[in-house]
């Protein structure tokens, strides 16, 4: 018997530490793999779920949801450039220990509102959030302006995406929403995290992924080049050879 008492003394502490979510999130995505070809020119991901209750809609500040999606994260190194006697030459450099190679934040608002920055801080939603940088050279003292700058660079090409106000909510229950992949896709597994949020505060989290991988001639090659490297690198310099003796050809018609 006592030892009956304890087991239930140690179930309770554990209910009162992690109570039960009264809302939680069922998700479906509209394709959860991407296949990469030669003509592939982006995708189009659709996101749609609904709110789980056991319980009457929570009063207060109504429901909102953000999702992200992020694509295999990978070190890099951020250069400045600076002209130097007529040349642009490489002065500083920070190497960023992760950031993902596409990451795509969709919110039903605007971030400032449905995200406090301390969630922000602990499940990192946000684009710089998103991007690690421990440490620079203590030579320089603008470390913050080359994270800047990748999230500039990649913005540009769609790698980096912020849409606020792009879910569409509906009764506090149904949300759909869509993620444009573009064309330079990463292979990999695409985290896929949906977040429910109330007066800013993380109150229920979903997770999955979206496998984007090559298929075809394009998995081929992908294989041939890692796995066969000697020969990946003679079939090119005979495709080269090929290529430049049919464009003298027929451009020596092209003068008769």
């Amino acid at each position: 018997m006592r030892r009956w008492a304890i087991h239930l003394a140690a179930g309770l502490a554990l209910l009162w530490a992690h109570p039960a979510q009264t809302e939680e999130v069922v998700l479906g995505l509209s394709a959860d793999k991407v296949s990469i070809t030669t003509s592939f020119e982006g995708s189009e991901i659709l996101i749609f779920g609904a709110v789980k209750r056991e319980t009457p809609i929570p009063e207060g500040p109504p429901l909102e949801v953000i999702v992200t999606v992020a694509g295999p994260s990978a070190p890099l190194i951020v250069r400045r450039k600076e002209k130097r006697f007529g040349i642009w030459v490489n002065v500083d450099a920070v190497e960023v220990d992760r950031a993902p190679s596409f990451y795509a934040v969709v919110t039903s608002g605007p971030l400032r509102t449905v995200l406090r920055d301390i969630e922000d801080l602990r499940h990192k939603i946000s684009v710089p959030r998103a991007i690690r940088s421990v440490g620079a050279p203590q030579s320089i003292s603008d470390a913050t302006l080359f994270t800047d700058a990748l999230i500039r660079i990649r913005s540009r090409s769609d790698l980096y995406q912020l849409r606020e106000s792009a879910v569409s909510v509906d009764e506090q229950t149904l949300f759909r929403t869509s993620v444009q992949l573009p064309a330079a896709l990463t292979e990999g597994d695409y985290a896929t995290r949906i977040f429910l949020t109330r007066g800013g505060q993380i109150v229920s989290q979903y997770q999955t992924t979206i496998d984007v991988q090559k298929v075809g001639l394009e998995r081929w090659l992908f294989e041939l080049s890692r796995g066969q490297p000697l020969i990946y690198g003679l079939m090119s310099l005979a495709i080269a050879i090929a290529a430049g003796w049919l464009a003298s050809a027929a451009f020596r018609m092209l003068r008769t």
